[in-house]
């Protein structure tokens, strides 16, 4: 019976849904983060009876046809880019991105990645890195000397140096952002890829033109609301059930049928 392969694939679109759901939630408190959605469309439809076919010789039209559709697929797992909160963390290397932006990471291999979790701190060459060890870019080394770091809105990064008044300006970090930011691809470790659907990435730096700006000392939560979640994870949990019911209804109604042929 054709309700049970459509409503099948009810099924396991939702599953697919309760997977992005837990997902979201168990990243609630990952920096950065940014919560996917899950996207449907119908599947191909037979057509019976089209609109406007004849009905009779006096040249009537049906007004509308007779479709009967196969089910649903899950066509996209798209991210929502929305501002996480921004919240202090009294470290002089947390930095959060307030508006547009992603920081560029280099990889060991020699890629370019890009990421809002601005999580940073010092390695042994007092190299500003990722909590990984990846080098964010432009590549800024502060002195083992320094007394104090400060960067500003525009990602300047100074230190003061002992025997100096002034404050030495060791660099600025870089940020980038993209026409399309939703396609860019997930690796893991908070990192993201571009791809052809994201477009070349617009270099640039905080507060300028289509930029946000940097603050020191915060970080960018995640942008999962708690409780939107599991509202949502109760409504895909109420869909599979219905559809379960029907793959019910339908065994049923085959299994009444065959037992009205056979006697």
């Amino acid at each position: 019976m054709r309700a049970m392969q459509t409503a099948a694939t009810g099924m396991m679109a939702q599953e697919m849904n309760v997977q992005v759901i837990s997902n979201n939630i168990a990243n609630v408190r990952t920096t950065g983060y940014k919560r996917q959605q899950v996207h449907f469309q119908d599947l191909l439809y037979e057509n019976f009876r089209r609109a406007g076919s004849a009905t009779s010789d006096q040249n009537t039209q049906a007004p509308a046809g007779t479709f009967i559709g196969s089910g649903v697929k899950t066509v996209s797992t798209g991210r929502v880019m929305t501002q996480g909160n921004i919240s202090p963390t009294e470290k002089p290397y947390d930095l959060a991105i307030r508006g547009e932006g992603f920081f560029r990471i280099r990889m060991p291999d020699g890629r370019t990645t890009y990421s809002r979790d601005g999580s940073f701190d010092l390695d042994a060459q007092g190299q500003l890195v990722t909590r990984d060890g990846y080098q964010v870019e432009p590549g800024i080394t502060v002195p083992n000397n320094a007394s104090s770091v400060s960067i500003n809105a525009q990602g300047i990064v100074e230190a003061m140096v002992p025997g100096q008044t002034a404050p030495q300006q060791l660099g600025q970090i870089q940020l980038v952002r993209f026409v399309n930011k939703v396609g860019l691809e997930s690796i893991g470790d908070n990192l993201y890829v571009e791809t052809a659907a994201s477009g070349q990435p617009i270099d640039g730096f905080g507060g300028g033109e289509g930029f946000g700006t940097l603050q020191q000392n915060y970080l960018e939560e995640g942008n999962v609301q708690a409780v939107t979640e599991l509202s949502s994870l109760i409504a895909a949990q109420r869909a599979y059930e219905m559809n379960s019911k029907v793959i019910t209804a339908a065994d049923q109604m085959m299994s009444a049928t065959t037992q009205m042929f056979r006697g």
